[in-house]
């Protein structure tokens, strides 16, 4: 339930705070005060379409906000969106600023504007004129006899066909872009033929990069290895050249009487051991990498002719090696997925014909239900259309069956006559204005019978028919509003006079900025609004005594 409704910098409205409660809450005002506002500010809640034109002019922001109770059915969807209740209430909120921009928060957390219409679309319903439009249309009218039917197989059909129209739409580019799958396929089996004819390996490309430099530097590689071999363990044609190890021996000899003669030096000897070792090491590395020196212009022209066989790999499959071997194992995939296509093509129409057994087996389930409840719903319908003065109407959910589609089998039409004798016809052509939001009232009271808890907001419902009339949907919306909260904008003065809760908007002018203002009315000042509404002065005796005794009956 809704219990506060506050507005700021809406239109008309500037600042404006609705306490709301059970039963049935109306809204009166003359025309032009600011009632669709009101209205327009409960939409944005509800996730409605917002535009800058809402903001008041002069102001940065327009913000919504709606305080909930009843809202433990929600408590998974809140708990995803990290949403929190404050003391048993749930906080919503919308923003739209000047410039158009719009935001939503729910619990305190800022949300999608799709995920606030999925919310509260568990928590309330606004029914204006644009519904009244939308009744006239067969979609429209399958809606509401499916809301009334609920056919156990309606949500795993449309799954079904969802499945189906996309199993659908797979066999059509496959069975379309046959040719071009083997176009694709030929070039990819070409590219891995002669990807595996040079089999690369990882890496190779630089390791020859390399073993082609020492080649073509061999001899000079060779000279320089000589020389440091040389320093270090001596030149074998020039005995008396000095080298690294024999001096170092010379400096070990040396050390090892100084140490004789000074235990400090001691360590000093010690060392030149290690150092001796390490020198002996690294001529022997030296000798080793120069025998392994070889000067091999046929081992440079076989790796000169390897890189060019990689080369031509890299120059059409990618710009290193690696990215050449990463072509081929995707290539190789989808060559596996290519290959398969026919089979896939059998599997996907054997996938669509054991789906389209199923839906036909469930729309014949579906149109079952349909034509059943459609006879329900238009007996109780009529019980309440008669009741709002068209006792000769006639009221008929024509259920056709016809070709499969997303929502079943049938096309459903509301076929309506007022009159006795008359064929009924398409409520959109046949029906007046004031009939058409009769039935409207009348669907919604058979509706609305199984929401309890639920907040429905009818904007205008009473437009186009008259007092008599009006006493009669005064009724049924406070019925309705036995197990919900209702809340009405009204002209009529039956139908405010049965409210719980009554609200008058009113506008007041400075002659340049308009203003309205939102307030309670009870007693004598209830009486002054419910005369007005009935065409009377708000101060007449007359006026105030046609008040008290529509309000008398309204408690009758």
């Amino acid at each position: 339930m809704l219990t506060e409704l506050r507005l700021s910098a809406l239109g008309v409205v500037d600042e404006a705070v609705i306490p709301l409660g059970p039963g049935l809450t109306v809204l009166t005002g003359e025309t032009g005060a600011g009632k669709t506002m009101i209205v327009a500010g409960l939409g944005l809640l509800l996730g409605a379409r917002a535009d800058a034109s809402m903001v008041r002019h002069g102001k940065p922001r327009a913000v919504v906000e709606g305080r909930w109770t009843g809202t433990r059915h929600l408590a998974a969807l809140l708990d995803e969106l990290g949403a929190e209740e404050d003391d048993g209430e749930l906080l919503l909120s919308r923003h739209v600023t000047a410039q158009g921009r719009s935001r939503a928060i729910v619990g305190g957390v800022q949300a999608p504007i799709g995920t606030l219409a999925s919310l509260t679309d568990e928590l309330a319903t606004i029914h204006g004129q644009s519904e009244q439009v939308r009744l006239a249309h067969p979609e429209r009218q399958r809606e509401i006899l499916d809301s009334f039917a609920s056919p156990a197989l309606l949500p795993r059909y449309r799954a079904d066909w969802a499945e189906r129209r996309r199993l659908a739409t797979e066999l059509d580019q496959l069975v379309t872009q046959a040719q071009s799958r083997a176009r694709e396929l030929d070039m990819l089996r070409f590219g891995l033929a002669e990807i595996n004819a040079v089999e690369p390996q990882e890496g190779e490309d630089e390791e020859l990069a390399a073993e082609a430099n020492r080649l073509m530097d061999a001899e000079d590689l060779m000279r320089l290895a000589a020389q440091s071999q040389a320093m270090l363990s001596g030149d074998e044609q020039d005995f008396d050249a000095p080298s690294a190890v024999a001096m170092l021996g010379q400096a070990r000899k040396h050390l090892i009487n100084l140490a004789e003669r000074d235990t400090v030096a001691a360590p000093l000897a010690a060392k030149v051991h290690d150092v001796e070792a390490l020198l002996g090491d690294l001529a022997a590395d030296v000798a080793g990498y120069a025998a392994d020196l070889v000067a091999d212009p046929a081992r440079l022209e076989a790796v000169g002719e390897r890189r060019a066989a990689l080369a031509s790999l890299t120059r059409k499959y990618g710009p290193s090696l690696g990215d050449v071997l990463a072509w081929a194992r995707d290539a190789s995939c989808r060559v596996g997925d290519l290959e398969h296509s026919d089979e896939r093509i059998e599997e996907l129409r054997q996938r669509i014909r054991d789906l389209d057994e199923r839906l036909a087996e469930a729309g014949r389930q579906i149109t079952a239900e349909r034509v059943q409840a459609a006879e329900r719903i238009a007996q109780r319908v009529v019980g309440e259309l008669q009741a709002l003065a068209l006792p000769h109407a006639r009221l008929v959910f024509e259920v056709t069956p016809g070709e499969l589609g997303p929502h079943g089998a049938d096309a459903v039409e509301l076929l309506f006559s007022a009159n006795p004798g008359s064929t009924p016809g398409p409520l959109g052509r046949v029906a007046s204005g004031g009939e058409l939001s009769r039935v409207r009232l009348a669907l919604e009271v058979v509706l609305a019978s199984g929401a309890e808890g639920h907040t429905f907001v009818f904007d205008e419902v009473d437009a186009g028919v008259g007092g008599a009339v009006g006493l009669e949907i005064g009724r049924r919306l406070k019925r309705l509003a036995a197990a919900s909260q209702v809340v009405v904008v009204t002209h009529l003065a039956q139908v405010a006079a049965f409210a719980d809760h009554h609200f008058v908007i009113s506008k007041s002018s400075d002659g340049q900025v308009t203003t309205s203002g939102v307030s309670p009315v009870s007693g004598k000042d209830r009486e002054a609004e419910l005369a007005r509404m009935m065409g009377g002065q708000q101060d007449s005796q007359a006026g105030a005594r046609h008040a008290r005794e529509l309000l008398a009956l309204a408690r009758d």
